[in-house]
């Protein structure tokens, strides 16, 4: 009965720690996939899971309200591991929006098929190019790896502090905002100089109608720019993996 019951409290263990870990996943976590997907890959990992980990406690003395707490605890690692990893991400969406600023797209909306939300076309463009190179180099191996990773460390029925989880959390947000800059830096150059050149030419001939001017000249120069910078996308695939080791609390 006591094997029992420790089998149970683990499961249960396990399964809310990658539950909450999958809910905000990027790529898993996506509305596009079936719930019933979800839910049965949730449960054969954890499944697996549970039956390879040993509880970190001693479930014979577990009462009730220390069961509650355990499993809030292993909802709040899962939540943060998801989160970090959500955030570093969305670093190439970030990046999209600020060339989209530049270029003057930012009004053009269209539905992101994987979130069910609006957004603009060219960060979801980027994004989209960004999710099949991530998958076609096994990046989602890495997630799972992140899992085990994190068993590793703080087994089942432990956890980091929350210093460590807030931590991690605000330095995935500003890594996210300073790879979005990283990655959106050249077109912002580029802009910069073309900005330069207009005033210069709005100096020069005075009667020349520079803001009817500027309007196809950032448009064709910003899709110029775009079209140079996509094939580096593929080099933020494994700085994101780096990123992800550094970031996650294990």
């Amino acid at each position: 009965m006591d094997l029992m019951i420790e089998k149970l409290l683990g499961f249960v263990l396990v399964l809310t720690r990658l539950s909450a870990f999958f809910l905000i996943l990027p790529v898993f976590g996506w509305v596009i996939i079936p719930v019933r997907i979800k839910i049965a890959m949730t449960f054969l990992m954890s499944i697996f899971f549970s039956t390879i980990i040993p509880l970190a406690i001693d479930s014979t003395q577990v009462n009730f309200i220390e069961a509650i707490l355990l499993i809030s605890n292993e909802a709040i690692y899962g939540f943060a591991l998801g989160l970090i990893a959500r955030c570093l991400f969305s670093a190439v969406k970030i990046g999209g929006e600020m060339m989209e600023d530049q270029i003057g797209f930012r009004m053009s909306e269209v539905l992101d098929p994987l979130t069910g939300e609006s957004s603009q076309s060219l960060s979801t463009f980027i994004e989209m190019i960004f999710i099949l190179l991530f998958l076609a180099a096994n990046g989602h191996h890495l997630f799972i790896s992140i899992i085990n990773q994190s068993y590793q460390s703080f087994p089942v029925g432990t956890m980091p502090t929350i210093e460590m989880l807030a931590h991690g959390v605000v330095e995935s947000g500003s890594v996210m905002l300073i790879a979005g800059l990283k990655l959106a830096a050249p077109i912002l150059a580029a802009f910069l100089l073309l900005m330069v050149v207009l005033a210069i030419l709005a100096r020069i001939v005075p009667e020349m109608n520079i803001l009817f001017i500027s309007l196809p000249v950032r448009v064709g120069l910003g899709l110029f720019m775009v079209a140079i910078f996509v094939p580096f996308v593929s080099s933020f695939v494994s700085e994101f993996a780096e990123l992800m080791n550094k970031m996650i609390p294990v």
